[in-house]
């Protein structure tokens, strides 16, 4: 297996991240976007969209980061992080669409515009970046995690923007149960940090 990923990418540290907790082993190949690499003919092959990351096994590609945890789980029987029961794989799509959803459009766009100096409204997807950490919040207090007392790729999905959230000047002192969801997570066996940045509440 290939990852094509950005350190800095929350989306590709995602792939990262769920890599190294099941222990499947895959070559990292840091991608040049600084310099244009993702939007050369050859890496558009890979994925249309000049987006990182990407997952190359054996010449199948997959390249969207929830699709690369749903992809990995499945094809390894990793039925520990996606339960094969309806409700459950039910709960966990909802929160892989609201990664894609409520985070990308929240403490995701909000990181976007200190640490890439993306054209944001800086309140309003502040604004958004609170409205769904205060659900999460609400979320887990009935579990230890987002869907239950075990880990699963939803944890994995949300896991990398809520903890650079800071960054995009979206403090999560207020959230105690995130907080404490996000040190179980950096204990798990196999966690890999989501590199920081100095921006934000963090400069």
């Amino acid at each position: 297996m290939k990852l094509y990923h950005l350190p800095l990418s929350g989306h590709a540290h995602r792939a990262v991240l769920f890599l190294s907790l099941i222990d499947q082993k895959a070559e990292l190949i840091e991608v040049d976007l600084a310099n244009g690499e993702h939007r050369t003919a050859e890496y558009l092959k890979l994925n249309a969209f000049g987006q990182v990351p990407v997952l190359d096994d054996g010449g199948f590609v997959v390249n969207d980061s929830n699709a690369i945890l749903v992809y990995l789980a499945t094809k390894l029987g990793r039925k520990d992080w996606l339960p094969d029961d309806l409700q459950t794989m039910a709960r966990i799509q909802k929160w892989l669409s609201v990664a894609a959803g409520e985070i990308a459009y929240g403490p995701c766009a909000a990181r976007l515009i200190t640490v890439f100096g993306a054209d944001f409204r800086a309140e309003e997807v502040i604004a958004r970046a609170h409205r769904i950490l205060s659900l999460i919040e609400l979320e887990l207090e009935h579990h230890l995690f987002i869907v239950g007392d075990k880990p699963t790729i939803a944890d994995v999905a949300l896991y990398s923007y809520i903890a650079g959230a800071p960054e995009g000047n979206v403090d999560l002192m207020p959230y105690a149960n995130v907080r404490q969801w996000l040190a179980q997570i950096e204990a798990l066996p196999g966690f890999v940090e989501f590199p920081e940045t100095i921006a934000g509440l963090r400069t």
